[in-house]
This record gives C-alpha cells, structure tokens and sequence, in this order.
C-alpha cells in the first residue's frame, strides 16, 4: 500500500485512540466530577468567580444562557474593534504595522468571535503583536463559548423534566482551562521545539540559498497555532496558514496539527454518549459523521493523487499527484486529509491552497461546510447534527404513524419549525450572498474581485460564503476580498451564522427538557440503531443535495467537465 495512504489511516485511527478518553475526560468535566486538572484550575476559577461575581452554583434555564452568550459575545466585539482600528499606536508593534481599516476590524472581529477566522489580510504584514494575541484570546474563548453551548446540550437532553441546564460560565471557563488549554499547551510545545516562532522581537535578516537578504517575520506564532487547531480557529498566524514553513516546519508537525483539528470534535461525540450513559447513540452519531467524512475524503485523495488532467495534457509529470498549490513535505494526499478535515470541522487552516484543487476536490471541500455536521466546530458541529436528527425523528414519526420521540420527549410543530428555519438559514445566506456577488460582478465588471473566469471564479465566490456561513474561514484565495463589500456582506454572514444556528439547537433543547418524560416503550423509534443512523445520513443527503447541487453544477461540477 501507497506509504501515503498508510500515514492518512494511522493519522485517522491515531486521532478516534485519543478521542475517546478525551469524550470520557470531557463527560466528567461537564458533570462537575472530580478531575486530575482539579489541583491547578479550581483555585484559578474560584479566584475568576470572585472578581467577576459570578455565582457559578446558580443554575440556568435556556434563554439565561443564550443571554451570557451573547452579552460575552457583545463585549469582545468592541473591544476587538477597539485594539484593531488602533494597533498602529498600540504596545508589541516592532514591525510598525498599521491600524486596520474600519471594514476590515469589522470583518477581522466579527471573524474571530464567531470561531470564523476568516481573514481578508496577511497576518505578517496587518496586524502587530498585541493584534495577534487579542486575536489569539478569541480563538480560546469562541471555541469555550461553542463548547459550553454543548454541555447545555448535554444537560438537556437527559431523562428528565426540568427547565435548570447547569450554569453558562462554568461550562465556559471549565472548557477553557481544563480542555483547550492544556492540549494547545502541548501541541505548543512541539511547535516549539520544531522550529515555530515564540518570541517578541520583531523581523529577522537570513541570507537566502541564492544570496539574497530577506526579512523574515516572526512572534509569538506557536501558541497561536496551537490554539488555532486545538480549537477549530484555523486563523493562522502567517498569510498562508500552515502552509507555511514557519507555521508547519515538519511531516510531524503537519501529523500533530491534523490530528488536533477534530479531535475534540470527535471527543465531544463521545462525551455525549457518556454524561447520558447512551454509549450506543454516541457510537451512531460517530459513524454516521464518519460515513459522511469519508464520502468526501476517499475521492479527494484519488482525484489529487492521480493529478489534474489538463496538466497532464501540457507534458507535465504528475507522478506525486496534483502538486500545483501544494508543499513538497507534504504530498498531495496528506494535503487532501487537510483539505477535507478543516472543511468538515469548520476549522479552516490550509496546508494546500484550496483555490488550487481539482475542482471535484473543491466541490467536496463546499460539501463538508454545507453540511457542516460530519464533526463540525467545537460544540457547534453537535448542534447541526442535532437539527438533523430531530428532522429524520419527525420524518420516521410521520412514516410509522407515531407522535415523533427522541429520548423520551415529544417532537412536536414548535420544534419542527425553529428546526427547519435553522437548517434553511444555512443555504439561504449561501446562495443569497453568492447570488447578490454574481450579480454586482456582471453589473461592474471593473470591481475585479476575480482572478479566474467562467466556473471557477463562480466557484470562488461561492466558496466564500460557504465558509462564512459555515464559520469556517478557508477560502479560494484567487478571490480578492478585501473590500468593503466583502468585509461587510460575510461579517453579516457569520454573525447569523454563527449564533442563529446556537439559539435554535438550544430553544429546541431547553424546551424538550421541559416537557414531561416518557419512559420507553415496544412502539420507540429508538435512535441509538444503524437503522436509524442510515435514515439521519439520508435525511442529510436529501436536504443539502436539494439545496446546494444547482449551485454546485454551476461551478465546481461545469468546471469539471471543462476540463475532463
């Protein structure tokens, strides 16, 4: 076997070996048990409660926790519009980098706070180090802020009537320190030790192979990086993310980073089969999103490992696959577990330049956001998932002629509705926003936002807003974005991306919890069998493909047959 395949599976198996007592770690972090953490982070978290008077004890219903989690969110936005627009005067700016336009901090915040990190800039040259670290502090808080949102999850779903789902800020900070920090913390320190920057002295002189003198920037990248993985940020500190030598020294670094965007992801799987001591339904929910990812990876591989036909027609050797956009450390299948990987978890890193796929590659990176539930963002990725099991429980219902049930509660025409307005909202901000571009682009063909005609500068533009609305931040980067058009238009994306698709999952949760539990009975569609999982895979197939494939044919699929 291909010694590239054979690292893409150890990669894949080493990952579901960690995550599974990372989920059960998690479980009890969550449940208020006691952790081998305890001894470092409770005199930390007491002394946190106290200054900021928070009563971690009180219990929360589910509208008091939607309320912490966008007056927290309110907050962090100003305040990062606030260090952006003036970092060119701010402390940590060696380099002298210069503030940020207003549509670009716009964009830049509302990025970073919704676990986005789209970015319309290049880290060496638009932000300086206290920009850097600000941002750095959003990409641990919006991963804590979707986790905690989780646990809510978790605490709703449980057999029993009551409308108290545990305490918002404890889920936070107790997601913060006792899981997103230690692992960044290690993955940190191989970064390090690799090679990755930590420092705070501004641009460094190296004379090149070929004698020229080049300055180099460097920061404080390593922790950034880390957090940016562990969290599935994917801001990266450097323009071109981890594509960068920097960013990514090694094949070991490039194993370690890939391993940490879903690992947590897939950990909170886990976690949710053991707080409900539902092993069976975690082991569903896992293998569904598993198909799914695999759908998607196994024919990216292939396409990239046997290179892009119209190359192939120039005479070119294609023998490493299609390596055009792609680091020679990597290879082109390791570059397409990437691709996939931060598609499917709305994580966004690059290894590769995604402008640069095959375009069936880049129709099955569009896919992963679409769908955006095979793993899916930290916490966030379960509440996607969430929406479509509550559909396929009310289709089955409907089909067996029973009153719809999903652990023990009724699904009734309230869930039903906040349900399928959270899953239209998903396309809609797509293809609006893809549609409004398309049009301003024929209007005024001078704004030339595109770099590439016909289908694939289609294809850019729709990518765009797929990641936006994904809250994924990866982009096809022949698009020229940063304009007040694009700044503006995705940061309104994002923001209704992100926290519509929270307060839906959680309303539909919260008023579950509420409602009178019954106990199982021969007649319960019981949503922990393969039966099941193959009626959620359809129902996700069926939705995204009546949304999203005209769009699809227009770019990525008309593309290929150009070329073919």
């Amino acid at each position: 076997m291909n010694t590239e395949i054979i690292s893409v599976i150890l990669i894949l198996l080493i990952t579901l070996a960690l995550a599974i007592p990372l989920g059960k770690y998690i479980a009890r972090v969550y449940a208020g048990e006691n952790t081998f953490m305890d001894v470092v982070f409770n005199p930390i978290e007491k002394l946190f409660y106290k200054v900021s008077r928070i009563d971690s004890a009180q219990q929360m219903n589910w509208k008091q926790h939607l309320v912490a989690l966008l007056t927290i969110n309110i907050v962090w936005f100003f305040l990062g519009m606030l260090v952006l627009m003036n970092q060119g005067w701010l402390p940590l700016n060696p380099d002298g980098n210069p503030s940020m336009s207003p549509d670009l901090a716009f964009n830049t915040t509302i990025s970073f706070i919704t676990n986005t990190n789209l970015q319309h800039y290049s880290g060496e040259s638009a932000l300086s180090y206290f920009g850097q670290l600000t941002l750095m502090f959003y990409q641990f808080v919006s991963a804590g802020a979707g986790m905690a949102v989780a646990a809510v999850l978790f605490s709703a779903l449980r057999e029993r009537t009551s409308d108290k789902l545990g305490n918002f800020y404890e889920y936070f900070l107790k997601s913060c320190t006792r899981i997103l920090l230690p692992i960044s913390f290690i993955v940190a320190v191989i970064l390090v030790f690799s090679g990755t920057p930590m420092t705070f002295d501004g641009k460094d002189a190296i004379t090149s192979l070929q004698g020229d003198t080049v300055q180099v920037s460097r920061g404080p990248a390593a922790a950034m990086i880390a957090i940016k993985q562990v969290g599935t940020n994917g801001g990266g500190y450097f323009g071109v993310n981890s594509a960068h030598p920097l960013e990514n020294p090694d094949f070991i670094t490039n194993a370690v980073e890939t391993i940490t965007i879903p690992l947590i992801s897939i950990a909170l799987v886990f976690a949710l089969g053991y707080y409900l001591k539902r092993k069976k339904l975690a082991w569903m929910i896992f293998a569904v999103m598993t198909v799914g990812f695999l759908v998607c990876l196994i024919p990216t591989i292939y396409l990239e490992m046997n290179g892009n036909p119209a190359i192939s027609r120039m005479g070119i050797d294609q023998a490493a696959g299609s390596m055009e956009g792609k680091e020679v450390r990597f290879g082109s299948a390791a570059s397409a577990l990437w691709a996939i990987l931060t598609t499917c978890t709305s994580n966004g890193s690059i290894n590769s330049m995604h402008d640069s796929l095959t375009p069936l590659s880049g129709m099955f990176t569009m896919l992963g956001m679409q769908i955006n539930a095979f793993y899916g963002g930290k916490g966030v990725g379960l509440l996607n998932f969430y929406i479509f099991i509550i559909i396929a429980v009310f289709i089955s219902g409907l089909m067996v002629g029973r009153t719809p049930e999903f652990l023990g509660k009724k699904i009734e025409v309230r869930e039903m509705k906040i349900a399928m307005l959270v899953f239209l909202l998903h396309p809609f901000l797509i293809l609006a926003g893809t549609a409004m571009s398309s049009y301003l682009i024929y209007v005024h063909p001078d704004y030339a936002w595109l770099n590439n005609p016909g289908y694939h500068g289609f294809s850019e533009m729709l990518y765009e807003y797929t990641s936006a609305s994904a809250n994924n931040g990866s982009g096809f980067e022949g698009l020229g974005d940063n304009t007040p058009w694009w700044n503006i238009s995705c940061g309104i994306i994002m923001l209704l991306a992100r926290f519509i698709p929270i307060i839906g999952p959680i309303a539909i949760a919260g008023i579950l919890a509420e409602k009178k539990y019954i106990p199982e009975s021969a007649g319960t569609l019981k949503a922990d069998t393969a039966t099941f999982g193959v009626m959620v895979l359809a129902v996700i197939a069926i939705l995204v493909a009546l949304s999203f494939f005209t769009a699809l044919a227009l770019g990525p699929i008309a593309e290929y047959f150009s070329i073919a």
